[in-house]
Protein backbone atom coordinates (compact mmCIF):
# COMPACT_ATOMS: atom_id res chain seq x y z
CA UNK A 1 0.00 0.00 0.00
CA UNK A 2 1.30 3.38 -1.07
CA UNK A 3 1.65 6.46 1.41
CA UNK A 4 0.69 10.05 0.26
CA UNK A 5 3.25 12.64 0.46
CA UNK A 6 2.57 16.04 -0.22
CA UNK A 7 6.29 16.57 -2.76
CA UNK A 8 8.40 13.99 -4.78
CA UNK A 9 11.54 15.92 -5.01
CA UNK A 10 13.53 13.97 -8.09
CA UNK A 11 17.03 13.94 -9.50
CA UNK A 12 19.44 12.39 -11.67
CA UNK A 13 21.87 13.07 -8.76
CA UNK A 14 20.79 13.22 -5.17
CA UNK A 15 23.85 14.35 -3.20
CA UNK A 16 22.89 13.77 0.40
CA UNK A 17 25.79 14.96 2.54
CA UNK A 18 24.40 11.84 5.34
CA UNK A 19 26.87 9.86 7.36
CA UNK A 20 28.42 8.00 4.97
CA UNK A 21 27.86 11.21 2.38
CA UNK A 22 25.95 9.20 -0.70
CA UNK A 23 25.07 10.40 -3.76
CA UNK A 24 21.97 8.66 -5.33
CA UNK A 25 21.82 7.92 -8.89
CA UNK A 26 18.40 8.50 -10.25
CA UNK A 27 17.28 9.63 -6.38
CA UNK A 28 14.75 11.21 -4.85
CA UNK A 29 13.34 12.84 -1.80
CA UNK A 30 10.05 12.31 -0.15
CA UNK A 31 8.46 15.07 1.41
CA UNK A 32 5.49 15.90 3.60
CA UNK A 33 4.37 19.26 5.65
CA UNK A 34 7.97 20.60 6.10
CA UNK A 35 9.82 17.01 6.90
CA UNK A 36 11.47 14.98 4.84
CA UNK A 37 10.46 11.30 5.12
CA UNK A 38 12.44 9.31 2.49
CA UNK A 39 15.70 9.71 0.24
CA UNK A 40 16.29 6.82 -2.23
CA UNK A 41 16.25 5.89 -5.40
CA UNK A 42 13.32 6.98 -7.26
CA UNK A 43 11.93 3.88 -8.80
CA UNK A 44 12.02 2.75 -5.18
CA UNK A 45 9.99 6.01 -3.60
CA UNK A 46 7.84 6.22 -6.45
CA UNK A 47 6.37 2.72 -5.34
CA UNK A 48 6.05 3.37 -1.52
CA UNK A 49 4.61 6.93 -2.14
CA UNK A 50 1.87 8.91 -3.81
CA UNK A 51 2.64 12.14 -4.18
CA UNK A 52 0.20 15.93 -4.74
CA UNK A 53 3.47 17.22 -6.75
CA UNK A 54 6.48 15.72 -8.56
CA UNK A 55 9.81 18.33 -9.44
CA UNK A 56 12.80 17.84 -11.15
CA UNK A 57 13.71 14.90 -13.52
CA UNK A 58 16.78 12.94 -14.49
CA UNK A 59 18.90 16.86 -15.48
CA UNK A 60 19.01 17.99 -11.93
CA UNK A 61 21.30 17.90 -9.34
CA UNK A 62 19.47 17.66 -5.53
CA UNK A 63 21.75 19.21 -2.75
CA UNK A 64 20.68 20.17 0.96
CA UNK A 65 19.90 23.71 1.56
CA UNK A 66 23.35 25.43 1.89
CA UNK A 67 24.02 27.59 5.28
CA UNK A 68 25.29 30.96 5.85
CA UNK A 69 27.16 30.94 9.13
CA UNK A 70 27.92 35.04 8.80
CA UNK A 71 25.85 37.88 6.81
CA UNK A 72 25.17 41.26 7.48
CA UNK A 73 21.41 41.95 5.90
CA UNK A 74 20.71 45.49 7.00
CA UNK A 75 23.06 48.23 6.73
CA UNK A 76 24.56 46.42 3.43
CA UNK A 77 22.80 45.68 0.81
CA UNK A 78 20.92 48.92 0.14
CA UNK A 79 24.48 50.00 -0.56
CA UNK A 80 26.60 47.47 -2.57
CA UNK A 81 29.53 48.52 -3.88
CA UNK A 82 29.23 52.10 -3.01
CA UNK A 83 32.21 51.67 -0.21
CA UNK A 84 35.42 52.13 -2.22
CA UNK A 85 37.02 48.79 -2.12
CA UNK A 86 40.67 50.29 -1.73
CA UNK A 87 39.86 51.05 1.72
CA UNK A 88 41.79 49.12 4.70
CA UNK A 89 39.73 47.45 7.45
CA UNK A 90 39.16 50.69 9.76
CA UNK A 91 38.48 53.51 7.61
CA UNK A 92 35.85 50.46 5.71
CA UNK A 93 34.23 49.85 8.92
CA UNK A 94 34.47 53.50 11.15
CA UNK A 95 34.22 55.80 7.92
CA UNK A 96 32.41 54.28 5.66
CA UNK A 97 30.14 51.00 6.85
CA UNK A 98 29.20 52.63 10.41
CA UNK A 99 27.46 56.20 8.73
CA UNK A 100 25.89 54.43 6.43
CA UNK A 101 24.35 51.85 8.85
CA UNK A 102 22.59 54.60 10.91
CA UNK A 103 21.05 56.23 8.35
CA UNK A 104 18.66 53.39 7.13
CA UNK A 105 14.93 53.61 8.76
CA UNK A 106 13.01 51.04 9.46
CA UNK A 107 11.20 50.42 6.25
CA UNK A 108 14.83 50.03 4.56
CA UNK A 109 15.93 47.79 7.22
CA UNK A 110 13.08 45.57 6.23
CA UNK A 111 13.59 45.95 2.72
CA UNK A 112 17.45 45.49 3.20
CA UNK A 113 16.79 41.83 4.58
CA UNK A 114 14.20 40.62 1.75
CA UNK A 115 17.36 41.86 -0.60
CA UNK A 116 19.55 39.68 1.08
CA UNK A 117 16.98 36.70 1.80
CA UNK A 118 16.47 36.67 -1.85
CA UNK A 119 19.68 36.79 -3.58
CA UNK A 120 20.36 33.84 -0.45
CA UNK A 121 17.12 31.87 -1.35
CA UNK A 122 18.00 32.51 -5.74
CA UNK A 123 21.85 30.95 -5.04
CA UNK A 124 21.08 27.97 -2.84
CA UNK A 125 21.10 29.62 0.85
CA UNK A 126 18.01 28.06 3.23
CA UNK A 127 19.76 29.13 5.92
CA UNK A 128 21.74 32.20 7.68
CA UNK A 129 23.44 33.14 10.96
CA UNK A 130 22.99 37.02 10.94
CA UNK A 131 25.76 39.56 12.22
CA UNK A 132 23.63 42.07 13.89
CA UNK A 133 20.62 44.06 12.54
CA UNK A 134 21.35 47.22 13.11
CA UNK A 135 18.21 48.66 15.02
CA UNK A 136 14.48 47.33 13.71
CA UNK A 137 14.75 43.65 13.97
CA UNK A 138 10.64 44.02 14.70
CA UNK A 139 10.76 45.35 10.72
CA UNK A 140 13.53 42.73 9.92
CA UNK A 141 11.31 39.66 10.98
CA UNK A 142 8.40 40.55 9.77
CA UNK A 143 9.99 40.95 6.04
CA UNK A 144 11.78 37.87 6.37
CA UNK A 145 8.32 35.76 7.17
CA UNK A 146 7.26 37.25 3.80
CA UNK A 147 10.18 35.84 1.66
CA UNK A 148 9.94 32.48 3.57
CA UNK A 149 13.88 31.84 4.50
CA UNK A 150 15.59 30.17 7.40
CA UNK A 151 17.60 31.90 9.88
CA UNK A 152 18.69 33.13 13.18
CA UNK A 153 18.97 36.68 14.42
CA UNK A 154 19.14 39.30 16.80
CA UNK A 155 19.67 43.09 16.49
CA UNK A 156 23.22 45.14 16.67
CA UNK A 157 24.63 44.85 20.44
CA UNK A 158 27.67 46.45 21.75
CA UNK A 159 28.40 48.97 24.54
CA UNK A 160 31.79 50.61 24.21
CA UNK A 161 31.71 52.71 21.08
CA UNK A 162 30.38 56.45 21.24
CA UNK A 163 28.97 56.98 18.20
CA UNK A 164 27.08 56.87 15.95
CA UNK A 165 24.13 58.32 18.05
CA UNK A 166 21.35 56.37 16.64
CA UNK A 167 23.01 53.15 18.00
CA UNK A 168 24.93 54.32 20.71
CA UNK A 169 24.01 51.52 24.14
CA UNK A 170 24.82 51.80 27.84
CA UNK A 171 25.19 48.67 29.15
CA UNK A 172 21.94 48.03 30.54
CA UNK A 173 20.52 49.27 27.64
CA UNK A 174 22.29 46.12 25.34
CA UNK A 175 21.33 44.05 27.81
CA UNK A 176 17.56 44.65 27.93
CA UNK A 177 17.55 44.75 23.47
CA UNK A 178 19.53 41.01 24.07
CA UNK A 179 16.32 39.94 26.38
CA UNK A 180 13.59 41.39 24.93
CA UNK A 181 14.63 39.96 21.20
CA UNK A 182 15.28 36.41 23.15
CA UNK A 183 11.83 36.69 24.61
CA UNK A 184 9.67 38.27 22.01
CA UNK A 185 11.03 36.45 18.59
CA UNK A 186 12.55 33.28 20.52
CA UNK A 187 10.79 31.15 17.97
CA UNK A 188 9.12 32.50 14.71
CA UNK A 189 6.91 31.24 11.22
CA UNK A 190 6.82 27.31 13.23
CA UNK A 191 10.48 28.13 14.31
CA UNK A 192 11.81 28.20 11.16
CA UNK A 193 12.83 32.01 12.35
CA UNK A 194 14.33 32.88 15.55
CA UNK A 195 16.32 35.52 17.64
CA UNK A 196 20.14 34.65 18.61
CA UNK A 197 22.51 35.85 20.98
CA UNK A 198 24.58 38.31 18.71
CA UNK A 199 27.11 40.51 19.75
CA UNK A 200 29.07 43.02 17.24
CA UNK A 201 31.95 41.72 19.12
CA UNK A 202 35.87 43.31 18.17
CA UNK A 203 36.74 45.93 21.02
CA UNK A 204 33.21 46.96 21.29
CA UNK A 205 31.67 44.71 24.28
CA UNK A 206 32.60 45.87 28.12
CA UNK A 207 33.18 42.49 30.02
CA UNK A 208 29.96 42.91 32.14
CA UNK A 209 28.04 42.74 28.43
CA UNK A 210 30.13 39.72 27.24
CA UNK A 211 29.32 37.31 30.88
CA UNK A 212 25.56 39.15 30.67
CA UNK A 213 25.38 37.59 26.86
CA UNK A 214 26.73 34.57 27.71
CA UNK A 215 24.62 34.01 30.67
CA UNK A 216 21.18 34.89 28.04
CA UNK A 217 22.77 32.14 25.61
CA UNK A 218 23.46 29.20 28.09
CA UNK A 219 19.77 30.17 29.82
CA UNK A 220 17.65 30.23 26.67
CA UNK A 221 19.52 27.66 24.55
CA UNK A 222 20.46 29.89 21.50
CA UNK A 223 24.00 29.41 20.77
CA UNK A 224 26.15 32.87 20.40
CA UNK A 225 28.31 34.43 18.08
CA UNK A 226 30.63 37.49 17.46
CA UNK A 227 32.94 39.07 15.19
CA UNK A 228 36.81 38.75 16.40
CA UNK A 229 40.08 39.40 15.15
CA UNK A 230 39.75 39.75 11.10
CA UNK A 231 42.31 42.41 11.47
CA UNK A 232 45.54 43.20 13.51
CA UNK A 233 42.88 45.83 15.51
CA UNK A 234 41.48 43.61 17.84
CA UNK A 235 44.39 41.91 19.09
CA UNK A 236 46.20 44.97 19.63
CA UNK A 237 43.25 46.51 21.42
CA UNK A 238 43.14 43.19 23.69
CA UNK A 239 46.67 43.38 24.60
CA UNK A 240 46.34 47.32 25.12
CA UNK A 241 43.43 46.73 27.60
CA UNK A 242 43.61 43.17 29.45
CA UNK A 243 47.61 42.64 28.31
CA UNK A 244 46.08 39.56 26.46
CA UNK A 245 45.23 38.23 23.84
CA UNK A 246 41.22 37.80 22.22
CA UNK A 247 40.64 34.38 22.97
CA UNK A 248 42.59 34.44 25.75
CA UNK A 249 41.00 36.91 27.83
CA UNK A 250 36.78 35.69 26.27
CA UNK A 251 38.07 32.21 28.12
CA UNK A 252 39.01 33.51 31.37
CA UNK A 253 35.96 35.34 31.95
CA UNK A 254 33.89 32.01 30.63
CA UNK A 255 32.57 33.47 27.35
CA UNK A 256 33.95 30.44 24.78
CA UNK A 257 31.63 27.07 24.99
CA UNK A 258 30.57 24.72 22.17
CA UNK A 259 27.59 26.83 21.39
CA UNK A 260 29.80 29.56 20.19
CA UNK A 261 30.11 30.83 16.56
CA UNK A 262 32.80 33.36 15.86
CA UNK A 263 33.39 35.27 12.72
CA UNK A 264 36.28 35.40 11.02
CA UNK A 265 39.50 34.71 13.39
CA UNK A 266 42.24 35.30 10.86
CA UNK A 267 44.83 36.77 12.84
CA UNK A 268 44.98 34.40 15.95
CA UNK A 269 48.23 32.59 17.65
CA UNK A 270 48.81 29.07 18.20
CA UNK A 271 47.46 29.35 22.01
CA UNK A 272 44.12 31.09 20.92
CA UNK A 273 43.75 28.35 18.65
CA UNK A 274 44.45 25.91 21.76
CA UNK A 275 42.16 27.27 23.60
CA UNK A 276 39.25 27.95 20.51
CA UNK A 277 39.42 23.70 19.96
CA UNK A 278 39.48 22.97 23.77
CA UNK A 279 36.43 25.19 23.86
CA UNK A 280 34.55 23.39 21.06
CA UNK A 281 33.85 26.96 19.55
CA UNK A 282 32.68 26.84 15.64
CA UNK A 283 34.76 29.40 13.33
CA UNK A 284 32.58 31.60 10.28
CA UNK A 285 35.00 31.65 7.74
CA UNK A 286 34.49 34.66 5.35
CA UNK A 287 36.70 33.88 2.37
CA UNK A 288 35.71 36.87 -0.06
CA UNK A 289 35.93 39.28 2.82
CA UNK A 290 39.34 38.92 3.70
CA UNK A 291 40.79 39.14 0.04
CA UNK A 292 38.84 42.16 -0.51
CA UNK A 293 39.62 43.87 2.82
CA UNK A 294 42.96 42.29 2.97
CA UNK A 295 43.21 40.85 6.19
CA UNK A 296 46.15 38.99 5.10
CA UNK A 297 44.09 35.33 5.29
CA UNK A 298 46.49 33.28 2.81
CA UNK A 299 49.49 34.46 4.88
CA UNK A 300 48.52 33.99 8.12
CA UNK A 301 45.03 32.57 8.88
CA UNK A 302 44.56 29.06 10.57
CA UNK A 303 41.55 27.57 9.08
CA UNK A 304 43.82 24.67 7.82
CA UNK A 305 45.51 24.41 11.56
CA UNK A 306 41.77 24.61 12.83
CA UNK A 307 40.20 22.36 10.56
CA UNK A 308 43.09 19.56 11.91
CA UNK A 309 42.50 20.16 15.71
CA UNK A 310 38.49 19.68 15.09
CA UNK A 311 37.41 23.02 15.20
CA UNK A 312 34.32 23.16 13.39
CA UNK A 313 34.45 25.93 10.05
CA UNK A 314 31.19 27.02 8.56
CA UNK A 315 31.13 29.66 5.68
CA UNK A 316 29.82 33.07 5.50
CA UNK A 317 29.50 35.72 3.03
CA UNK A 318 29.57 39.14 5.08
CA UNK A 319 28.76 42.69 4.08
CA UNK A 320 28.03 43.38 0.76
CA UNK A 321 30.48 45.89 0.95
CA UNK A 322 33.42 43.74 2.06
CA UNK A 323 31.85 40.42 0.31
CA UNK A 324 29.67 42.09 -2.32
CA UNK A 325 27.38 39.04 -2.73
CA UNK A 326 25.08 36.55 -0.72
CA UNK A 327 25.90 33.56 -3.28
CA UNK A 328 27.96 31.10 -0.70
CA UNK A 329 28.33 28.54 -3.58
CA UNK A 330 30.83 31.56 -4.69
CA UNK A 331 32.32 31.37 -1.55
CA UNK A 332 32.63 27.41 -1.18
CA UNK A 333 34.98 27.89 -4.26
CA UNK A 334 37.00 30.21 -2.90
CA UNK A 335 37.32 28.42 0.42
CA UNK A 336 38.33 25.11 -1.37
CA UNK A 337 41.38 27.68 -3.31
CA UNK A 338 43.22 29.85 -1.01
CA UNK A 339 44.73 27.66 0.92
CA UNK A 340 45.60 24.97 -1.90
CA UNK A 341 47.48 27.85 -3.06
CA UNK A 342 48.68 29.77 -0.03
CA UNK A 343 50.42 26.52 1.32
CA UNK A 344 51.53 25.35 -1.90
CA UNK A 345 49.94 21.70 -1.38
CA UNK A 346 46.77 20.80 -4.00
CA UNK A 347 45.32 18.43 -0.70
CA UNK A 348 44.11 21.40 1.12
CA UNK A 349 40.44 21.89 1.02
CA UNK A 350 39.34 19.37 -0.82
CA UNK A 351 35.98 19.80 -2.47
CA UNK A 352 34.14 17.71 -0.29
CA UNK A 353 35.42 19.32 2.78
CA UNK A 354 34.34 22.77 1.38
CA UNK A 355 30.77 21.92 0.40
CA UNK A 356 30.72 19.92 3.64
CA UNK A 357 30.99 23.42 5.32
CA UNK A 358 28.81 24.90 3.52
CA UNK A 359 26.20 22.93 4.39
CA UNK A 360 26.39 20.13 7.71
CA UNK A 361 29.31 22.07 8.79
CA UNK A 362 27.11 25.53 8.58
CA UNK A 363 24.54 23.84 10.98
CA UNK A 364 26.07 22.52 13.42
CA UNK A 365 27.76 26.07 13.86
CA UNK A 366 24.16 27.17 14.73
CA UNK A 367 23.76 24.02 16.34
CA UNK A 368 21.13 22.50 13.33
CA UNK A 369 22.99 19.91 13.06
CA UNK A 370 19.90 17.39 13.70
CA UNK A 371 17.54 19.32 12.14
CA UNK A 372 19.18 20.61 8.29
CA UNK A 373 22.47 20.36 6.42
CA UNK A 374 21.87 17.13 5.21
CA UNK A 375 18.97 15.35 3.38
CA UNK A 376 18.09 12.79 5.74
CA UNK A 377 14.74 10.93 6.86
CA UNK A 378 13.60 13.24 9.99
CA UNK A 379 15.59 16.51 8.56
CA UNK A 380 13.47 19.92 7.94
CA UNK A 381 12.92 19.67 4.06
CA UNK A 382 15.39 22.28 3.11
CA UNK A 383 16.06 21.44 -0.50
CA UNK A 384 17.85 23.30 -3.73
CA UNK A 385 17.86 21.29 -6.99
CA UNK A 386 20.17 22.84 -9.77
CA UNK A 387 19.22 22.50 -13.47
CA UNK A 388 22.61 20.85 -15.03
CA UNK A 389 21.52 21.74 -18.94
CA UNK A 390 23.71 24.89 -18.23
CA UNK A 391 27.65 25.55 -19.83
CA UNK A 392 29.13 25.03 -16.50
CA UNK A 393 27.30 22.57 -15.09
CA UNK A 394 28.56 20.19 -18.53
CA UNK A 395 29.29 17.45 -18.51
CA UNK A 396 28.60 16.42 -15.36
CA UNK A 397 31.63 13.83 -14.18
CA UNK A 398 31.63 14.11 -10.56
CA UNK A 399 29.28 16.31 -8.90
CA UNK A 400 30.72 17.14 -6.35
CA UNK A 401 34.03 19.06 -8.10
CA UNK A 402 30.83 20.59 -10.29
CA UNK A 403 29.43 21.95 -6.97
CA UNK A 404 32.24 24.06 -5.77
CA UNK A 405 34.25 24.48 -8.46
CA UNK A 406 32.24 24.92 -11.65
CA UNK A 407 28.71 26.25 -10.67
CA UNK A 408 27.61 28.86 -8.83
CA UNK A 409 23.79 29.92 -7.68
CA UNK A 410 22.89 30.86 -11.32
CA UNK A 411 22.02 27.27 -11.54
CA UNK A 412 19.49 26.93 -9.35
CA UNK A 413 16.33 26.19 -10.24
CA UNK A 414 13.90 25.27 -7.56
CA UNK A 415 14.07 26.06 -3.66
CA UNK A 416 12.40 24.84 -0.84
CA UNK A 417 12.31 25.70 2.75
CA UNK A 418 10.45 23.89 5.64
CA UNK A 419 9.02 21.78 3.03
CA UNK A 420 7.43 25.30 1.07
CA UNK A 421 8.40 25.84 -2.66
CA UNK A 422 10.35 29.74 -2.19
CA UNK A 423 11.84 29.55 -5.63
CA UNK A 424 10.32 27.69 -8.44
CA UNK A 425 12.23 28.01 -11.79
CA UNK A 426 14.98 30.55 -11.01
CA UNK A 427 11.84 32.69 -9.68
CA UNK A 428 10.98 33.65 -6.21
CA UNK A 429 7.38 32.34 -5.64
CA UNK A 430 6.56 34.37 -2.20
CA UNK A 431 7.58 38.03 -3.01
CA UNK A 432 7.46 39.94 -6.42
CA UNK A 433 10.91 40.65 -7.58
CA UNK A 434 10.88 43.16 -9.87
CA UNK A 435 9.05 45.43 -7.46
CA UNK A 436 11.44 44.35 -4.92
CA UNK A 437 14.32 45.54 -7.06
CA UNK A 438 13.09 49.21 -7.85
CA UNK A 439 12.37 49.50 -4.82
CA UNK A 440 16.11 48.87 -3.67
CA UNK A 441 17.27 50.93 -6.37
CA UNK A 442 15.13 53.83 -4.73
CA UNK A 443 16.67 53.32 -1.18
CA UNK A 444 19.73 53.04 -2.14
CA UNK A 445 19.45 56.35 -3.48
CA UNK A 446 18.37 57.89 -0.99
CA UNK A 447 20.69 55.97 1.58
CA UNK A 448 23.42 57.26 0.17
CA UNK A 449 22.18 60.56 -0.42
CA UNK A 450 21.16 60.88 3.04
CA UNK A 451 24.58 59.59 4.31
CA UNK A 452 26.75 62.78 2.98
CA UNK A 453 29.07 60.34 1.85
CA UNK A 454 31.03 60.92 -1.60
CA UNK A 455 30.70 59.26 -4.40
CA UNK A 456 34.23 58.02 -4.89
CA UNK A 457 33.61 55.58 -8.31
CA UNK A 458 36.86 56.07 -10.25
CA UNK A 459 35.66 56.11 -13.50
CA UNK A 460 33.06 59.21 -14.71
CA UNK A 461 29.17 58.74 -15.40
CA UNK A 462 27.79 60.38 -17.97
Amino acid sequence: MTESIDTLVVGGHVVTVNATRDIIRRGAVAIRGNEIVAVGKQADLEAEFVANETVGGERFVVTPGLVNTHIHITGEPLTRGYVPDDTPFEENVFMWLCPLYSVHTAQEERLSAQLAAVEMLKSGTTTFLEAGTIRFLDEVIDGLVEVGIRGRVGRWIWDLPPEPDVYKQRTDEAIAHLQRQLSEFGSVADGRLGASTILVGHTTASDPLWKAARELATEQGTGMSFHMSPAKLDPEGFVAEFGQRPMVHLAEIGVLADDVAITHCVQIDDQELEIMADAGVSVAHCPTTALKVSYGVTQVGRMPEMMQRGINVGIGTDGNNASNYSDLMRATYLVAGLFKDARQDPQMFPAEMAYEMATIGGAAAMRLQDTIGSLEAGKRADIVVHDTDRPEWRPLLNVVNQLVWSADGRGVHTVFVDGAKVVDDGRMVTIDEADLYARCQRAGEAITARSGLPDKAKWPTY
